[in-house]
């Protein structure tokens, strides 16, 4: 009895586009767009932009990033001490997962004073959260008031027309190209979230070239299934 012989395939990664043109809108995301575009028009020195994991959130920052000249902070990064070396650069910021600063008490203490500097000096700072300001605890009252009543919006969860988008650019970014006959057979079976849609871009690549197959109805239709 012979063994098949598989193909071990090597991560190499992948360039994952990530400029304005590269956003795909629709109506899952757009009110999250129109206040990128708003910008330096914003009411307050924070925007809070939430959704779920693998929902376009980085992208949408980096759009922001770009146009407002900010620079990025991760939050596993951010503390009371190091805020205070970010507002010295002089620079608008975008704190990416900013989830595990609230309700830490150094975290919070350095959005506050992020906030009040920003607010004096007419800079903006942006936070992406997986839920928005209204539905999470705070240590601070001070701070809870200011980012409950700083600017929200969502990236909602995705339509057909976002699914559809999204597929087509994720195998892209991997350098596929996915036929229409397969996005019509993953979109009506694939559940409706961006997290799903990047599992199963991932799954299908692995597969793919383990088993040295094209990416087609039968191997989705297994993936799905095994889904």
């Amino acid at each position: 009895m012979t063994n098949a012989l598989q193909q071990i395939p090597l991560d190499l990664g992948h360039r994952t586009a990530m400029g304005r043109d590269d956003f795909l809108v629709t109506t899952s995301n757009q009110d999250a767009v129109a206040w990128v575009d708003l910008w330096p028009e914003w009411p307050a020195p924070a925007l809070v932009l939430y959704g779920e994991e693998a929902s376009g959130k980085t992208h949408l920052g980096a759009v922001w990033a770009e146009r407002a000249n900010a620079i990025c902070i991760k939050a596993s990064t951010f503390c009371e001490d190091s805020a205070r070396e970010i507002v010295a650069q002089n620079q608008n910021v975008i704190i990416e997962d900013a989830d595990s600063l609230i309700g830490n008490l150094s975290g919070e203490k350095g959005l506050f004073h992020l906030y009040n500097i920003f607010k004096e000096e007419q800079r903006s700072f942006m936070m992406t959260l997986l839920e928005p300001p209204v539905r999470r605890q705070f240590a601070l009252p001070d701070l809870a008031s200011r980012m409950r009543a700083a600017p929200t919006v969502a990236i909602r969860e995705p339509d057909d027309q976002l699914l559809t988008a999204l597929l087509v650019k994720l195998f892209s970014d991997r350098q596929i190209r996915i036929s229409a006959e397969a996005l019509n057979y993953i979109i009506p079976r694939i559940e409706r979230s961006f997290s799903a849609v990047r599992n199963l871009v991932e799954a299908a690549d692995s597969r793919a070239m383990i088993e040295q197959r094209k990416i087609s109805i039968p191997l989705l239709r297994e993936l799905l299934n095994d889904d």
